[in-house]
């Protein structure tokens, strides 16, 4: 009996300690007196998300501890606390729950829409500032939640005038015709909400919609729909590496051939997830994307921080880490440049997430991350981190910039939000 009671227990402890968010490269508490200001990442590291988010983690970990080395912002450093949520809606809730008192909580930065939107009422209540994914609902609603850089729609109304130009440089007549392929989730809807009215309204014929569960092994009957149904082009999402694994059935079925295939959420086709998995398949895809790839993200002057603090140089840590390690530097770029003027504003005893926020709508128009990525483009009316993207292709295994920055148009306002 007795046997069975401390089974039953060393059982329940199990189940805790698994509810528990596991905080890699936690920061350590700051000595006392020292000034400090935190900032929460509730990211992936061993989830679904973990080959794209986890180096983008490092990218800012890595910045935050070289601007803490220097001294932090006019002598205040930032606690960066990190917190492994597995992609997990519930997960997240709880580590915001569990520290949402730190001391000078400022920021908290979350790797999924879902249950960013689930902690928003939260960090709203606590006026703390949440960085987030491409959402428009963000963008469409002003408040505390700011993308980290054009909204999801916004990029696909990019990718659809980037597919116009392209269809005019190869002189045909007419216009393409597009099919779409995504997640059976509020994900991968999320771009044609505003994105197939920009579509209808330039006159591109876009197709149907196809959708695909999440965990799909294999993507051919969505495939097979889109080529009988004449595309030209075809639109995918995803995170890496499902972009990949969508090419590698349309390779295996021969449409790489006959449809350009296009990733246009910035998730897609990575040189160390999805491009070396599946080489052949990948090459010619094309990704629309907020920030820098390829060789221009791996040469910028800013990566000397991962022979620093990774112990590799950028060619062993780029074999097996995705360029999204320099979107980290960004949001670090983006939260010292408001944080000075926070506390520029307020000073560093009343400094809060509201003066945050205040500081980040005042960011607009300014270049501020050495070309990580556009132009910031946050201000009292906007949300979005930037409103510039570039357009890659994947050239002998690797990401390559085919089209400069473009601004992206307005496909927020034409969607219906009152649905």
């Amino acid at each position: 009996m007795r046997k069975g009671k401390i089974l039953l227990l060393g059982a329940i402890l199990i189940l805790v300690l698994m509810a528990l968010p596991v905080t890699p490269g936690c920061a350590k508490a700051p000595p006392a007196g020292e000034k400090t200001v935190t900032y929460l990442s509730l990211g992936d590291h061993t989830g679904p998300v973990a080959g794209l988010w986890d180096p983008a983690y490092r990218g800012f970990e890595d910045y935050g501890k070289d601007l803490n080395e220097k001294g932090g912002v006019d002598g205040v450093k930032v606690n960066f606390i990190g917190v492994d949520t597995r992609y997990d809606v519930a997960r997240g809730v709880s580590a915001y729950k569990r520290y949402r008192s730190e001391p000078h909580l400022l920021m908290v930065n979350t790797c999924s829409t879902p249950f960013g939107k689930a902690i928003a009422p939260m960090s709203e209540k606590d006026k703390v500032v949440q960085g987030a994914p491409g959402d428009g609902e963000f963008q469409a609603f002003i408040g505390w939640v700011f993308p980290w850089g054009t909204v999801y729609q916004n990029a696909f109304g990019a990718s659809i005038d980037f597919i116009m130009a392209e269809w005019q440089k190869k002189g045909k007549s007419g216009t393409p015709t597009v099919g779409y392929l995504s997640w059976d989730s509020a994900y991968g809807r999320e771009p044609l909400r505003g994105g197939k009215e920009y579509a209808e309204q330039v006159g591109v014929d876009l197709m149907e919609p196809e959708f695909f569960p999440s965990g799909a092994a294999d993507h051919s009957v969505w495939l097979q729909r889109i080529a009988d149904g004449g595309a030209d082009w075809c639109i995918i999402g995803g995170v890496d590496p499902t972009p990949s694994n969508v090419l590698r059935d349309a390779h295996r079925l021969g449409l790489t051939e006959t449809i350009q295939f296009l990733d246009c959420t910035y998730w897609g086709p990575t040189e160390a997830v999805g491009i070396k998995l599946h080489p052949e398949a990948t090459e010619g895809a094309m990704m629309c994307s907020f920030y820098i790839r390829g060789d221009e993200a791996w040469s910028h002057p800013l990566c000397a921080l991962i022979e620093k603090y990774r112990g590799e140089t950028i060619e062993e840590y780029r074999s097996h880490s995705s360029g999204t390690y320099v979107t980290g530097m960004a949001f670090g770029l983006l939260f010292e440049a408001g944080l000075k003027i926070a506390l520029d504003e307020v000073g560093y005893e009343t400094v809060d997430g509201e003066a945050l926020l205040h500081a980040y709508e005042s960011l607009t128009g300014v270049e501020l991350t050495q070309g990580l990525m556009g132009p910031c483009a946050y201000s009292p009316t906007s949300r979005q981190g930037s409103d510039m993207v570039k357009f890659y292709q994947v050239q002998n295994g690797k990401e390559v910039d085919v089209s400069g920055w473009r601004k992206v148009p307005d496909c927020v306002s034409l969607y219906d939000w009152s649905q």
